[in-house]
């Protein structure tokens, strides 16, 4: 049998490489480099499978035939088994992070835990600048952090950070349709959707989790709204509540869904017990949980469930330890956990659930920085 070896394969002007095709073997005890080049200069006339690495997010990418998409881990469980007992980060499991909010100044901290255990949460990084009551979804491996307002007017930038480490938000370079606070966010793996807003909206916009770019317009909830809740299945995107503002204003108790994986409006999912504005949810693949919030200006202990799979009014499911309102979520596929708020003096609370029972939270641990109006997501939620 013949052989041939190269130390490498290139053409004479660099400026790329030969296509091999069929079935090629590379064997060696070293390593194999991709093409590399920033987000600015990925090419778009390359066949659907082309592999590149981002020097702009240090990650690889390829090209689906349609946008250049991460390369992506598929486990949840992160964390630091030598962390000291009684931290929030000690132990592997999945990783909840909290962006932006009020202190009561708007602040960046962006802080984290880990569900799975108890303690005082910890500083992670900063968003790129000052944001409160934004929306936040998340992959396995990214969290997003979209919209805001700045202290001085509401924005439309859509932030990332890797969750596995810590550091500072980056830009995506992409911004939501339009320039808005209150709203939510919720997700499956591979798509994050962002509804209501201030000013007061139905729009719902969508992004592709792994890709950089501009937020799309996904449909409409069936009323203009602020301050509302979502929460996801791996199937479903579930919005409920907020407030529209009038003379006076009017508090909503109603339940909407969509189908994540498609485009289209809301349908009818069934009501809230009560009208909540600036409340918090989150949820296992088949349950979801709404808590807090203020109805219309007192704040609630309230937490109630929803099966997401079916539609139907919430039940009762326990109260949280405290009641506040611009309160934020997160949750793994067993636990969820609300964090901070306001009543209307700053709260500095962590409490948490089993989201497969019902009953009264319990407390959890401390914020970093006691403040409210935060965004929260993890990596291991229930749309995952």
């Amino acid at each position: 049998m013949s052989e041939i070896r190269v130390d490498s394969i290139g053409n004479e002007s660099n400026t790329g490489g030969p296509v091999l095709s069929g079935i090629t073997t590379f064997s060696g005890q070293q390593y194999f480099i991709p093409p590399k080049g920033t987000t600015a200069e990925r090419p778009s006339d390359c066949p659907p499978g082309s592999i590149r690495f981002n020097t702009d997010s240090a990650h690889l990418e390829y090209w689906s035939g349609l946008s250049w998409l991460e390369f992506e881990a598929s486990s949840e469980h992160i964390g630091i088994a030598t962390a000291p007992a009684g931290s929030s980060n000690a132990g592997v499991g999945v990783r909840a992070f909290f962006g932006g909010g009020l202190d009561p100044a708007t602040v960046t901290d962006i802080e984290f835990l880990t569900i799975s255990t108890l303690g005082n949460a910890q500083q992670f990084g900063d968003l790129t600048a000052q944001r409160q009551r934004m929306g936040a979804c998340a992959s396995r491996t990214r969290g997003i952090l979209a919209g805001g307002y700045t202290g001085s007017g509401f924005d439309n930038q859509i932030q990332k950070i890797t969750i596995a480490s810590t550091g500072d938000a980056s830009d995506t370079g992409g911004n939501l349709t339009r320039s808005s606070n209150r709203i939510t966010g919720c997700s499956n793996q591979t798509r994050g959707l962002f509804g209501f807003g201030n000013p007061s909206s139905d729009v719902i916009d969508y992004i592709t989790i792994a890709s950089d770019g501009d937020a799309k317009d996904f449909g409409d909830l069936s009323y203009n709204a602020e301050g509302g809740a979502s929460l996801a299945s791996p199937i479903r995107g579930v919005f409920m509540g907020g407030e529209t503002p009038g003379s006076p204003s009017t508090p909503n108790n109603t339940i909407e869904f969509v189908t994540i994986s498609t485009l289209g409006n809301a349908q009818e999912f069934g009501d809230l017990s009560f009208n909540p504005l600036q409340a918090a949810a989150c949820s296992s693949s088949t349950r979801g949980v709404h808590g807090g919030g203020l109805n219309p200006s007192s704040a609630v202990n309230t937490i109630e469930f929803l099966t997401i799979a079916t539609t139907g009014n919430t039940q009762d499911f326990g109260d949280l330890t405290d009641a506040r309102g611009d309160i934020a979520s997160a949750s793994s596929a067993t636990r969820g956990v609300w964090y901070g708020g306001s009543d209307p003096s700053l709260i500095a609370i962590i409490d948490f659930v089993e989201i497969a029972t019902t009953g009264n939270a319990v407390d959890f641990g401390d914020p970093d920085n006691t403040k409210s109006s935060a965004a929260g997501s993890s990596n291991g939620h229930g749309g995952l």
